[in-house]
């Protein structure tokens, strides 16, 4: 038996509504006659919220405006500093309260998705070149700076990468992005396509701490000459053979036993680029992989990404935006919706309301606004 008194959280077109109005304030899109601009951003929520296409979405719905004419409109969009812009602001609108000059863990990350065939001269400035990767060297490439807080994954800033953007560039970006939120640094954990002299230095220049993967090339010399014991051991290297491009850091080399993983046995070696550690030893290779949980902002986005085969960077880089905005959305509701206030601080029912709940939400509540086809004729003639 339900029990009619309990109190209702949060309902599918609640979720829908907060979704919505946080796209129509800080991402405007053209639209014209009868297709209004609710109607674009429902579409669009609907096919992120199944992992869908523009076109099938279309077709799914029986109310809907065709593919055609919602691409009609998307196209309308040609700015890409000024969709960027938007994007960013809207992924703010969502941090959480009290994080505004506050010590936090914050990473940087880079996500690419593979782009195939001979760039056109608009498409050649946002095509990243990077090491072969499912049968590509080209591809869309984006930058993320988030936060990670009580196992929460909150994107503060995106960046769509140039081919002229180098890494530092990419860092500087970020950071000047999330400057207004006035974030103080516990810990930046960067990814190791950061791992570079040119980095290393900016960031001990900026006295931000951080912690990132060095990468072990070669059979002997370099970093590889570390590789080797039986126990974790800290100690110091200079990367770069030109006295005027050069840089030292703390290196530290971490050593975990396989003890049959993946039917391997024996010790299994990593490397660390350490500057003003808040951790010890021991906890640091723990510390890094929590930034890679089972529900990582990259894992998440990838099943709210619109599927697509235009090519067009700004489009791209709209979809994607929208993927990191639902996450955005989800973990504040969470925080304001789908809780308990208590001494101490809040309860949160993560379990009540997962991501994919949230999605679910979304999608029922456009099917009942357009309806589902249900039934398939035949074509008259």
């Amino acid at each position: 038996m339900i029990n009619e008194n309990r109190q209702i959280l949060l309902t599918e077109s609640e979720t829908l509504q907060t979704t919505i109005d946080c796209l129509s304030k800080h991402i405007p899109l053209e639209t014209q006659g009868g297709f209004s601009a609710t109607d674009l951003y429902q579409i669009l929520v609907r096919a992120a919220s199944n992992c869908d296409s523009i076109e099938n979405t279309s077709k799914m719905l029986k109310n809907s405006s065709c593919g055609r004419n919602i691409r009609h409109h998307l196209d309308k969009i040609n700015d890409f500093e000024t969709l960027e812009s938007q994007v960013n602001l809207a992924l703010k609108s969502q941090v959480l309260p009290r994080i505004k000059k506050r010590k936090l863990k914050l990473a940087i990350d880079l996500n690419l998705i593979p782009y195939y065939g001979e760039p056109s001269d608009n498409e050649k400035p946002y095509i990243y070149r990077s090491q072969a990767k499912q049968g590509t060297c080209s591809f869309y490439a984006y930058a993320t700076l988030y936060l990670i807080k009580k196992g929460k994954r909150l994107t503060l800033a995106i960046r769509g990468i140039r081919n002229t953007d180098t890494t530092v560039a990419i860092i500087t970006y970020l950071l000047v992005l999330v400057s207004s939120l006035e974030i103080d640094f516990k810990t930046l954990y960067l990814d190791r396509g950061f791992f570079s002299i040119a980095v290393i230095r900016w960031l001990q220049a900026l006295k931000i701490p951080f912690i990132m993967p060095a990468i072990i090339r070669g059979k002997t010399g370099g970093i590889k000459q570390f590789i080797q014991g039986n126990k974790s051991y800290q100690t110091t290297y200079t990367m770069g053979k030109d006295p005027n491009n050069c840089v030292t850091f703390d290196l530290w080399i971490v050593c975990k036993y396989k003890k049959g993983k993946r039917n391997q046995h024996g010790i299994e070696y990593f490397a660390y680029v350490v500057y003003l550690p808040s951790i010890k030893l021991d906890y640091i290779h723990t510390a890094y992989r929590q930034r890679f949980g089972i529900e990582t902002s990259y894992r998440i986005k990838n099943i709210c990404r619109i599927k697509t085969t235009n090519k067009k960077p700004i489009i791209r880089f709209l979809f994607i935006g929208i993927s990191f905005l639902l996450v955005n959305i989800w973990v504040n509701l969470l925080w304001r919706k789908i809780c308990f206030l208590r001494r101490g601080g809040r309860l949160i029912y993560r379990e009540l309301f997962t991501f994919q709940q949230m999605l679910s939400f979304l999608k029922q509540a456009v099917d009942k606004i357009y309806q589902v086809v249900d039934t398939i004729y035949l074509p008259s003639g």
